[in-house]
């Protein structure tokens, strides 16, 4: 079953199109990508997921049901643009978003205590805000985001203004929660994010959905039959390019002790292994060399800005 399942959802503001006839469904328990450049109408979808806004028509369903007032507290959601209150401590500020998302004061407290000590941040409770640096204002937007155990968490950047070190604990944190049932959106610019945490993507542009599916299978769709071969000592000299493009198979290039190799169309990989190891290549490890994400993105945004 679907935690989240959009279909033909149309947002405009003024004349301009921001989310243009877009459907898609997001299974239980997953982490998706929500993926797209800059003005993709990413955020426009976030609004009316999150019922910041309504979608103009189209129909979108939470866990089953049709979108209404009450999911938000259903829904996790971390902006790129923090939403913080300077000025307020964080001990008073995450008690009062808490409680806005229907909690009880006991499990308020109940939560506040465990994310403190989870995060080891004891000692801030009475920081205000602003007296934080970016990445500790960071986690304290996570913990905003999670307190009150969302069903759906949608996560849009979450990695920026955090170091190395403060980066693998968020994405920790996620995966544990994640593990425990909860439905994550996580929305980026960093790909290599996407290929680690993400089971499935949708790639929007210019309002439209473009791309779909599980990663390994957009991958797989995406591959140009090109092989990494690494092999111990010399080419033999009889391994011509001449000689290999007739055998089914050219040499994209050569160095050191890798050969990269391109597979022609209707080709067997198995033949050729079979072809170079009688020609005396001495062959250490064969792999299919499968685009990456960030690859695909770039592709698929340029074929429909054509």
């Amino acid at each position: 079953m679907s935690i989240l399942r959009l279909e033909d959802v149309v947002k405009t503001y003024g004349k301009h199109v921001a989310v243009d006839q877009v459907s898609f469904d997001i299974p239980k328990g997953i982490v998706f990508g929500m993926l797209g450049p800059n003005g993709a109408g990413k955020t426009s979808l976030i609004r009316i997921i999150t019922t910041i806004t309504k979608a103009d028509s189209g129909q979108v369903w939470l866990d089953g049901q049709k979108l209404n007032s009450l999911h938000p507290e259903q829904i996790g959601y971390m902006p790129e643009e923090r939403g913080l209150y300077k000025k307020m401590k964080v001990g008073d500020q995450l008690t009062y978003l808490t409680r806005l998302k229907g909690l009880s004061s006991a499990e308020t407290k109940k939560e506040l205590r465990y994310w403190f000590e989870r995060f080891d941040i004891k000692d801030w409770w009475d920081k205000k805000i602003e007296e934080l640096s970016k990445g500790m204002q960071q986690k304290v937007q996570f913990i905003a985001t999670v307190l009150h155990k969302p069903k759906l968490l949608i996560l849009d950047e979450p990695f920026s203004g955090l170091d190395p070190i403060n980066t693998n604990l968020i994405k920790d944190e996620i995966k544990e929660l994640n593990k425990n049932g909860t439905s994550i959106i996580f929305s980026t610019h960093q790909m290599e994010s996407v290929e680690e945490m993400c089971e499935q993507i949708v790639l929007i542009n210019k309002g439209k959905n473009v791309l779909e599916g599980k990663v390994t299978d957009v991958k797989e769709q995406f591959k140009e039959n090109v092989f990494k071969i690494e092999f111990a000592g010399d080419l033999p000299s009889g391994l011509a390019a001449t000689d290999a493009a007739n055998s089914g198979f050219e040499i994209n290039s050569a160095n050191g002790h890798d050969l990269n190799i391109k597979v022609h169309e209707g080709g067997d990989s198995n033949e050729i292994l079979r072809y170079l190891i009688h020609k005396g290549v001495h062959i250490r490890s064969f792999n299919e060399i499968l685009p990456t994400i960030n690859q695909i993105f770039i592709k698929k945004v340029g074929e429909s800005n054509e």
